[in-house]
C-alpha cells in the first residue's frame, strides 16, 4: 500500500478554505449535500471529505462539484496570469528541463 505525499499545513490550509467555499456555494443555491452527491455521481462522505478540505480525494471529484455548483471555469483561473514566470520569460531566464551534464575532473 502506497503511502500518501506529505502535505504542508500552509497547503492543508488551503484545501480546507477551498471545501468551506464549496460548502458555502451549496448552502447559498440550498443544495443539501445529498442533492450534491446524487449530481455528481459521488458518495456523500465524498462530499463531506471535499467539504472538509480532504487531500485524499481525486481532483476529478472537486471538478465535479464544481461543476454542479456551476463554478468550474473558476479551475482555468488557476496560474492563468502567472506574474513570477511572465517576470521571468520577460527577463530571458531559461529554465533547463535537466540539470546540465557534469564534466569528469581528471
Amino acid at each position: 500500500m502506497k503511502t500518501p505525499p506529505a502535505i504542508l499545513p500552509k497547503n492543508l490550509k488551503i484545501l480546507k478554505d477551498l471545501g468551506e467555499h464549496l460548502q458555502l456555494a451549496r448552502l447559498r443555491r440550498k443544495l443539501s449535500a445529498e442533492q450534491i452527491a446524487e449530481r455528481t455521481g459521488l458518495g456523500r462522505k465524498t462530499i463531506y471529505n471535499i467539504e472538509q478540505g480532504s487531500p485524499t480525494v481525486a481532483i476529478g471529484s472537486y471538478l465535479q462539484v464544481l461543476f454542479v455548483l456551476g463554478l468550474e471555469k473558476d479551475l482555468t483561473m488557476v496560474a492563468a496570469a502567472d506574474p513570477l514566470g511572465r517576470k521571468l520569460q520577460d527577463a530571458g531566464i531559461l529554465i533547463n528541463k535537466r540539470a546540465p551534464k557534469q564534466t569528469k575532473k581528471p
